[in-house]
């Protein structure tokens, strides 16, 4: 085994760990408020609101993030005078702003139901002691509901986080020189696709672990009796 091969290439691939966790980050932050937008629409009780709310649900989790980035990319490509006119071609014409507008939209269809089922499992008592207490809709729904929403849904939410961080690498298919991206570009040049790929893969799993530790403290700091044990 070559570990000078290995070496530089780990530290190659390294190169595009800024990009990886800058996409994910932003894609992140974006979905999670379009999550949150989603999750008031259905529970609103207006047809309204809930429909199309639904199915933006139904769409982007029915269909692959893969074809969404390319119909993003590509597809908005044939509308090009109408962008230009409206004055969002030099947006679309990014790479980076047309990945993390993909993956903020399809995370924003699985988190918003992650967060109803985190709202659906708020006890009925603590919504009636809310509400003995005076307290009105949004000053309930920010001091009671959510918290207890989102202390509920960060395990399945974790879980959507990871799969973000690795649906990075699809940017690579968009000519974003990420990890994966990198990756790809010193295969075409070395042929030696089992060491970098196992790099690349190596560099995921890293990622993966802190931000699965991340969560679990995250969690005990959150949890009632954290006074009583440790974080994990």
């Amino acid at each position: 085994m070559d570990f000078a091969f290995l070496q530089t290439t780990l530290l190659t691939l390294l190169g595009g760990l800024p990009l990886t966790l800058e996409l994910a980050v932003s894609s992140i932050l974006l979905g999670g408020g379009g999550a949150l937008m989603l999750t008031l629409m259905q529970a609103s009780g207006s047809l309204l609101l809930s429909a199309p709310a639904r199915a933006y649900v139904f769409v982007f989790r029915g269909t692959p993030l893969l074809i969404q980035l390319f119909m993003i990319y590509y597809g908005l490509g044939q509308f090009r005078p109408t962008l230009q006119e409206l004055g969002l071609w030099s947006f679309f014409r990014d790479p980076y702003w047309c990945a993390v507008l993909a993956m903020a939209m399809n995370t924003a269809a699985y988190a918003s139901e992650i967060i109803r089922g985190g709202l659906g499992s708020v006890p009925p008592g603590a919504l009636e002691a809310a509400t003995a207490c005076g307290m009105r809709p949004l000053l309930r729904l920010r001091r009671v509901i959510l918290p207890l929403a989102i202390r509920q849904a960060l395990p399945a939410y974790s879980n959507e986080l990871i799969l973000m961080v690795k649906a990075t690498s699809l940017a690579s298919i968009i000519t974003m020189m990420e990890v994966t991206g990198l990756a790809s570009k010193m295969i075409a040049e070395t042929y030696r696709s089992i060491e970098i790929f196992a790099c690349a893969g190596l560099i995921y799993l890293a990622l993966t672990l802190i931000l699965t530790r991340a969560v679990l403290l995250l969690e005990w700091r959150l949890s009632t009796t954290r006074k009583n044990g440790t974080p994990a």
